[in-house]
């Protein structure tokens, strides 16, 4: 038999009225319901929605469309008219560089709250996509120092691209690279590009369709975006760059009022994730490893710390997530499948 408290009970049946009634919304990139290169509190919503509620939208590309245009990669009706709105229009943009769908005011999270995002689905929106090497920028600066960009022509139906001749690459697992809330509002706007306690930048392609985003709440509301769309990305993305592309996806959206967290964490069917973020990836990796003890001891009461930290060097991988964003990442995934006791 599960025992809890009242008022544990409370919020659980809190939730699951929340998810009975949700909502279905609709939320297409235009000049008015994107914001580039930031995150700030003070961003006037695109959308409000509850608890609960799920939300089918679109986020556009970085790549000017009249590059796009010139490449001759695609014919120019293969770009969305949102597309060229918004880089003709969108005048209030920087220090990043992402095009970020939001913010979406989620009704009853504060402050101290912790905002569940269920990737339900993500879709490639877009035929083409593209890679760009800026110079004295990315994991080898002093290795390339001239301007490089490709174009690539996307087969949404094979889901498949040729990089270079004779290079395939498949695009079966899509992300989004940018996922955030945000930030605390004394810090104003800060820059799309670091990743770090609002989430954002975090780069980490295991966070597809399937996978549950868990991010600390700093702002009423939460004001989540989504954007950087990938339709491939190694891990450690050592260019600064993916398959960058345009993508639709449908996402629950959850206030949960039991959690708290200081870093965001995830989850797949098969593993936990938990994410260090620093500007040395040697103390991303020191905190990814302090975040999976505190995972661990926390979500099983009878392990100790010293079997925690035992767990994380046995059976945790630690992946590289990304080096370039200049605040590097580190991932652990946890396997669910060895905790058969709980």
């Amino acid at each position: 038999m599960i025992r809890c408290s009242r008022g544990t009970l409370a919020i659980v049946l809190l939730m699951f009225a929340g998810t009975v009634n949700a909502a279905d919304h609709v939320l297409m990139p235009s000049p008015t319901t994107v914001h580039r290169g930031h995150f700030d509190a003070s961003i006037k919503p695109a959308l409000t929605i509850a608890s609960g509620d799920t939300v089918t939208f679109e986020a556009a590309t970085q790549i000017d469309p009249a590059e796009v245009d010139a490449s001759g990669v695609v014919p120019s009706s293969a770009v969305p008219e949102y597309v060229r709105d918004i880089f003709r229009d969108l005048k209030d943009k920087g220090p990043g560089p992402h095009v970020l769908t939001g913010p979406i005011y989620v009704k009853g999270a504060e402050p101290g709250d912790v905002l569940e995002v269920r990737i339900l689905q993500i879709d490639l929106a877009t035929d083409y996509g593209y890679n760009v090497i800026r110079p004295y920028s990315g994991l080898l600066v002093d290795d390339f120092t001239s301007s490089w960009q490709r174009v690539f022509k996307i087969n949404r139906s094979s889901k498949m691209t040729e990089v270079a001749p004779g290079v395939v690459v498949p695009l079966d697992r899509p992300f989004f690279g940018t996922m955030g809330v945000a930030p605390p509002p004394p810090l104003g706007r800060i820059s799309s590009g670091p990743p770090g306690i609002h989430t954002g930048n975090v780069d980490n392609k295991d966070l597809g369709a399937g996978a549950t985003l868990y991010m600390p709440v700093h702002a009423s509301g939460a004001l989540f975006s989504a954007g950087d769309g990938h339709a491939s990305q190694g891990h450690g993305e050592i260019d600064v760059s993916a398959i960058e592309t345009g993508l639709r996806a449908k996402m629950q959206f959850v206030v949960r009022k039991d959690m708290k967290l200081i870093w965001p964490r995830a989850e797949t069917a098969t593993h936990w994730i938990v994410m260090g973020l620093a500007k040395d990836l040697d103390d991303a990796m020191m905190l990814a490893g302090r975040e999976t003890v505190k995972f661990i001891t926390e979500r099983f009461p009878r392990i100790s710390r010293e079997e925690a930290y035992m767990i994380a060097s046995v059976a945790v991988d630690y992946e590289v997530t990304q080096v370039v964003d200049g605040t590097k990442g580190i991932h652990g995934m946890i396997p669910k499948a060895i905790f058969v006791g709980r």
